[in-house]
């Protein structure tokens, strides 16, 4: 894990290199400005102020130079994450006002993951000076926090099974102190049959098993976080393509961000108790992997018809989510990289909230404003339960004729969701296909900063 703590610093006046955002806008104002020396050194670099132009300003001594950075008009955590990637070592300062969320991306553009490189280039460290020392270790932590989902999701399926996803989050409950259980075997099998039945076909290696993290005070309101941990998704025996499988490894990428947003509630010592539930299992084939047709009985006592073997992340979600409502939590969240239907519908970038609540959809997507991490809500549309109707049992997982699928999902949950208690699905793409500045393709964390902020505002005093 990258070691973010030492490269954002309280500027107390030490030397560093200036760093001059612009803006195109404001670019012929500020150009005039600028010494004679400067002058010649952006229209050497044909600098206009455009987001992500870059030109190196020199000064009067050798080690007295600048930089020019092109930013967008609007502002956000990303803008800093271009220049960071391609700067000398060494410690910087903004020219004029503070990096306020664009630290963010400074921190995360010296992430990588390279695990199974055999010699990792070496990151220059660039330290950042910010004038706001009080927000340094909340911006460490998100880095942190988002870097730990990459690493997770990048790791390739046979050194990321259920127990290698367990052993994760035992480290991060040691970390904070807090309770860390596994339940497998027969007790899984009795408690949580459709986490079981998902999970019965891949090796004994392999088994499947609900993770489970507690902290925090018992009279403080309590929280529940829940995460997809399917850690490879064949499609069971409704078997996927093999062009469909080559991003299974990041069927977890719940998991991840469950994972990852229960260690900020710990590291910031929010004043609540944190129940975390990771339900994990590969969805392998054998000759004793659940079948269509089936009819598995719940945690909850609902009796589900299997439409679609390939469509087992809400199952074990189901499972999960039943126990963390007989808790009766103020609040349950949950992530799954549940649907491909939500990527047709919203795209790589957007992950699509459901809600049973509009108070905590409205607060979620206020906080996703607030912190530039986009989410968008998608409706519970009761009309569209018929679809999940079955003649045998009482209901089906698999909606019939391929329609409003991220829908019909979010529906199969919410019955497993007592209508009282706030709930909010994230059905996120935890990827991203292609690169952008302090954004590598790869694993990525969407929709946890949106989900940080909401807690931190209503459960932080």
């Amino acid at each position: 894990m990258t070691d973010f703590a030492p490269l954002l610093q309280p500027d107390r006046g030490q030397p560093a290199h200036l760093l001059y955002t612009v803006r195109k806008s404001g670019f012929d104002e500020w150009f005039a400005g600028q010494p004679e020396r400067a002058r010649g050194a952006l229209e050497a670099a044909l600098f206009k102020g455009k987001a992500g132009q870059f030109a190196l300003i020199p000064g009067a001594k050798p080690d007295d130079w600048a930089v020019a950075l092109g930013l967008p008009e609007e502002t956000g955590p990303w803008d800093l994450a271009g220049a960071a990637a391609r700067l000398p070592a060494g410690t910087y300062r903004l020219a004029e006002g503070d990096a306020g969320p664009a630290a963010l991306g400074w921190l995360l553009a010296h992430h990588r993951f390279d695990r199974y490189r055999g010699e990792a280039e070496p990151i220059p460290e660039r330290i950042l000076l910010t004038a706001d020392p009080a927000r340094i270790d909340d911006m460490v932590r998100i880095a942190g926090a988002v870097a730990l989902v990459r690493d997770l999701v990048d790791t390739p399926a046979a050194d990321m099974g259920p127990a290698e996803l367990a052993h994760a989050a035992e480290a991060v409950a040691n970390a904070n102190g807090a309770n860390f259980t596994v339940t497998q075997g027969d007790a899984l099998a009795q408690g949580f049959p459709m986490i079981a039945a998902v999970g019965r076909a891949a090796i004994r290696e392999r088994a499947p098993r609900l993770i489970e993290l507690e902290w925090g005070d018992p009279a403080h309101p309590r929280i529940a976080i829940v995460g997809k941990g399917v850690c490879f998704d064949s499609g069971g025996l409704d078997i996927k393509p093999s062009s469909a499988m080559l991003l299974m490894k990041k069927d977890m990428g719940g998991a991840a961000h469950a994972l990852a947003l229960a260690s900020l509630v710990m590291q910031a010592r929010l004043p609540v108790r944190l129940h975390l539930l990771i339900p994990a299992v590969e969805n392998a084939v054998s000759g004793d992997a659940f079948r269509p047709g089936d009819i598995l009985r719940s945690r909850k006592g609902l009796s589900v018809e299997i439409g679609n073997t390939d469509a087992e992340g809400r199952l074990v979600l189901a499972d999960a989510l039943a126990l963390a409502a007989e808790k009766e939590p103020a609040v349950i969240i949950d992530f799954a990289t549940l649907t491909g239907a939500a990527r047709v519908a919203l795209g790589p970038d957007l992950p699509a909230l459901f809600a049973n609540e509009d108070r905590l959809a409205d607060d979620l997507i206020a906080a996703a404003a607030a912190v530039s991490d986009p989410i968008w809500r998608m409706p519970l549309w009761a009309g569209y339960a018929d679809m999940l109707k079955s003649t045998i049992a009482d209901i089906n997982n698999a909606g019939e004729g391929g329609m409003a699928g991220s829908v019909t999902a979010a529906l199969f949950l919410q019955k497993f969701v007592p209508a009282a208690i706030p709930w909010a699905h994230f059905d996120t793409f935890a990827w991203r296909p292609s690169a952008k500045p302090g954004r590598p393709r790869g694993g990525d964390a969407l929709g946890l900063r949106a989900a940080w902020e909401m807690l931190r505002t209503r459960f932080g005093g």
